[in-house]
């Protein structure tokens, strides 16, 4: 859901960013008195509610605060702590997240309490850094997407930079060191308020749970000096204050002509575009990575010619193909395998055998939003023949799935019962689109 931000906090931003931008080398010393202004916590609350998300350590969830305390108590409440700076975060709770390769990812998820006030501290600060990011930068930032950055990479290998380094950090987000980051953030943002309540975010102690619900201290606290949970609402732009240097550097040396090498980065994502030998743009690379203590992951950094392979990015699948009709070069993008499969296992799993006590009209739903979601993200480019195989896979699973709740077991059947037409009509199936191309998928982008 998008949220219009009130006119009072857009007038602060801009004044902010305007700032920022004519004066490159100005330090902002007063700040932290508008972190705890009402409208700005308001705004804040209305931001994090919108986002959802579960509950942290202390197990309050939005309707405990809204029916128990009060909207305006909890804000004033937090306000007064952050104004009488005798304000303290929760601890962070970490929950393991699996991964498309069978791993597991933690996520940090801060109280609801701390998330609003990291989002008051980014309502404030994200201008003034948001007028000296690079226009290569397009995670986690207003008014830039995953389709904007894949549009860059496009743009780049219809300009010949077609040898690619598919680049992977190592756990980047465990990684950040904090005194480094803080020093990054004071190159602009010099009130100690500010810089206090962050580091108090930095060093949060996380709290995991064993199988048997069991709490323990799993990191953070005093003694650490790396890391920023993801999940929390202010990780996104510290870690793009981070990851900056690379992109900064690469600017001010003039590394894209010197070295034919174009970076484009979705936070912590990124691949580097190159018009010729890789070499030394992937020695630069590692110069600024090593220089700000962080690793590359040899082990998933790649070389790829996009003439002749594809490479991942953002979910997506990117390589230069020969049209079979023109004999020209076109840029192919479309859904990658593992984007695929995920999504085909995913409806297989809401309509699994195991379903069946449950109401259809909630199985209809939770498909319905799984599909629509992964179809907004991916109607997009050459994405059609992907569109068309999920579609067919939604109808495939969600007919099995009634031939079992009606007891059909002749397939012939349960295609003339449950046909096509009536998924969507009478059991309210959405429709996948199958007609991506590059206009329509930027009308819905």
């Amino acid at each position: 859901m998008s949220l219009t931000t009130p006119d009072a906090i857009r007038t602060l931003q801009r004044k902010l960013y305007t700032k920022a931008k004519q004066d490159p080398a100005y330090r902002f010393y007063a700040l932290y008195d508008k972190v705890w202004r009402a409208d700005i916590l308001m705004f804040a609350y209305r931001l994090v509610r919108a986002n959802k998300g579960s509950p942290g350590v202390d197990g309050m969830d939005f309707e405990d605060i809204e029916q128990k305390i009060g909207i305006d108590t909890f804000l004033s409440e937090l306000a007064q702590d952050l104004k009488d700076k005798t304000y303290h975060p929760s601890p962070v709770r970490r929950v393991m997240i699996p991964k498309a390769d069978g791993s597991l990812r933690p996520l940090g998820i801060p109280t609801i309490r701390d998330r609003v006030a990291q989002m008051a501290v980014k309502l404030v600060i994200e201008p003034i850094f948001e007028a000296d990011f690079c226009p290569n930068s397009f995670g986690f930032r207003p008014k830039k997407s995953a389709h904007d950055a894949v549009d860059e990479i496009a743009d780049a290998l219809s300009r010949g930079y077609t040898q690619v380094i598919d680049a992977d950090l190592s756990k980047y987000f465990d990684s950040i060191p904090h005194a480094e980051l803080l020093a990054v953030v004071a190159e602009r943002v010099v009130d100690s308020a500010i810089l206090h309540v962050i580091k108090l975010w930095l060093k949060a102690p996380v709290i995991g749970e064993d199988k048997d619900g069991t709490r323990k201290n799993v990191g953070g606290g005093k003694a650490s000096s790396r890391g920023t949970p993801q999940g929390g609402v202010i990780s996104p732009l510290l870690s793009n204050c981070y990851l900056h240097v690379l992109d900064r550097i690469w600017e001010k040396h003039q590394l894209r002509w010197k070295l034919k090498a174009r970076i484009v980065r979705y936070a912590d994502d990124f691949v580097v575009l190159c018009k010729g030998e890789v070499d030394e743009p992937l020695a630069a690379v590692r110069y600024v990575l090593d220089r700000f203590d962080l690793t590359l992951n040899e082990s998933k950094t790649r070389i790829v010619d996009a003439r002749q392979e594809s490479f991942n990015f953002l979910g997506f699948a990117i390589r230069v193909s020969k049209s079979w009709r023109t004999g020209k070069s076109y840029r192919h993008i479309c859904p990658a395998p593992k984007s695929l499969a995920k999504i085909m296992d995913r409806i297989t799993q809401l309509t699994g055998r195991d379903c069946t006590p449950i109401p259809l009209e909630d199985i209809v739903g939770s498909m319905n939003a799984t599909l629509r979601g992964w179809t907004n993200y991916f109607h997009y480019r050459n994405s059609s023949k992907a569109l068309y195989k999920v579609k067919i896979h939604a109808e495939v699973r969600l007919r099995t799935h009634l031939m079992k709740r009606h007891k059909v077991k002749d397939r012939g059947t349960g295609i003339s019962r449950f046909t096509s037409q009536q998924l969507y009509t009478k059991y309210g199936l959405y429709k996948v689109s199958t007609t991506a191309g590059w206009k329509s998928a930027h009308a819905l982008a």
